[in-house]
């Protein structure tokens, strides 16, 4: 009887770990295909119970209704996500000494920390998208106060702080507060190494809020280029408005197992045709930006880079938790072998293989948030959005962007999906 036992314990955690990757895949697929009434409902269904991989499923809900551009409903969900991961921090003895004896499949998902932080970085994308600065800010508040309180509790770095503060940078530029966004993009730009298209942005809001001293300090401190400079200082045209186009390109980094380390996972980049977005104006004569033709984004965030980065600053941990589940093993192995040596020999070679990395994660994140600034005029009626791959071969057809519309709108999210 112990020994069918140990064994459908072994077999039951080991084919766990494949459940939502495989439910995904189809669901990217309809998705990749813009069949998001069928991506959708399938998402619903799986992410309404309350099972242990609920917070998973409501991350890859709201991802996946932002790219069905459902920005409303998005954040619902993303809230949702967002209250269920902090319940989740209190889980059952039984369920830890399962995890302890088995692996961590046994345990409820509870998110990795940059899944935490990255989803209320959507939802104030979201609601930039939307036009509501204020509720955007206060997500940007909700990341800074996690990254704070992680850092207290375990003073490891977390990757996320550099784009709370691009975000901030684009809700006060958004809404014409250049002395803030100065500020902002100043932060991000320190705390990301000096990442040059972020500086762009951070000479752009500095110039604008008349910070002459500081913007001529900077532009010494970065080393900014004469076409840098011209860049930063451009004047909004006469009868032009600025919109600012947020490119989510491709995807995320899936999680696999580490060559020769069952037991714990890395994550790897994903194959992602779309590289940047391209755009070009319908009844348009001129360049309207201003910019060096072609008009093409540029990254000012790598969701790839931080995630990886994330994940390998809590390799020490993870070990430090596998390191105590071998001894508790053996412990019980021990403990069986006492009563009977054969059953604790086998106890032992079941525990021991059912050693593996928990290779759950959100799937539907993307690979980089990029961006692209164009003033239009009044003759400018549309605006035809390409992706491109490699060897700036056109990869994707986006669509295209009415300016009629929304006459009043400055910035447009965008999403590729391939």
């Amino acid at each position: 009887m112990y020994k069918a036992l140990l064994l459908a314990c072994c077999i039951c955690f080991l084919a766990a770990c494949a459940t939502h990757r495989n439910q995904l895949e189809p669901i990217r697929r309809e998705l990749e295909q813009l069949n998001c009434d069928k991506a959708l409902a399938q998402l619903d269904k799986i992410a309404t119970p309350e099972t242990d991989d609920q917070l998973l499923y409501l991350m890859e809900y709201g991802s996946a209704l932002q790219i069905c551009k459902q920005y409303d409903k998005s954040n619902q969900i993303f809230q949702q996500a967002d209250q269920l991961s902090e319940k989740i921090d209190y889980i059952s003895i039984s369920r830890v000494a399962a995890a302890t004896l088995f692996n961590e499949q046994a345990l409820q998902y509870k998110g990795d920390k940059f899944e935490k932080q990255f989803l209320n970085a959507l939802a104030a994308l979201n609601y930039i998208q939307l036009g509501k600065t204020e509720d955007a800010m206060v997500e940007v508040r909700r990341i800074n106060e996690k990254i704070k309180k992680m850092a207290d509790e375990e003073k490891s770095p977390y990757e996320l702080n550099s784009f709370a503060s691009y975000l901030a940078g684009l809700i006060y530029e958004t809404d014409r507060q250049y002395d803030d966004a100065c500020i902002s993009y100043k932060d991000s730009y320190n705390l990301d190494g000096g990442f040059k298209p972020v500086m762009l942005d951070m000479l752009t809001a500095c110039w604008r809020a008349k910070r002459s001293m500081e913007y001529n300090g900077l532009v010494k401190k970065t080393g900014a280029t004469t076409e840098d400079i011209q860049y930063s200082k451009r004047g909004l045209k006469k009868k032009k408005r600025e919109i600012i186009l947020v490119f989510l390109q491709g995807w995320g980094p899936q999680k696999t197992i580490q060559p020769g380390a069952r037991s714990f996972a890395r994550l790897l980049p994903s194959a992602s045709l779309t590289k940047k977005l391209q755009v070009s104006f319908e009844a348009a004569n001129e360049n309207p930006s201003g910019q060096t033709s072609p008009l093409l984004s540029r990254v000012v965030y790598s969701v790839e880079r931080s995630a990886i980065a994330t994940l390998e600053a809590d390799i020490n941990s993870l070990a430090a938790r596998r390191l105590g589940a071998r001894v508790a093993k053996e412990v019980v192995a021990d403990q069986i072998r006492q009563k009977d040596k054969a059953l604790g020999d086998l106890a032992w070679l079941v525990m021991v293989a059912s050693e593996r990395a928990d290779l759950r994660n959100w799937s539907l994140l993307p690979e980089t948030v990029q961006v692209l600034r164009l003033q239009v005029g009044e003759n400018d009626s549309h605006i035809k959005l390409s992706g491109l791959g490699f060897g700036d071969q056109v990869s994707e057809d986006l669509g295209t962007i009415d300016l009629s519309d929304e006459p009043q709108k400055n910035i447009y999210l965008i999403r590729s999906l391939h």
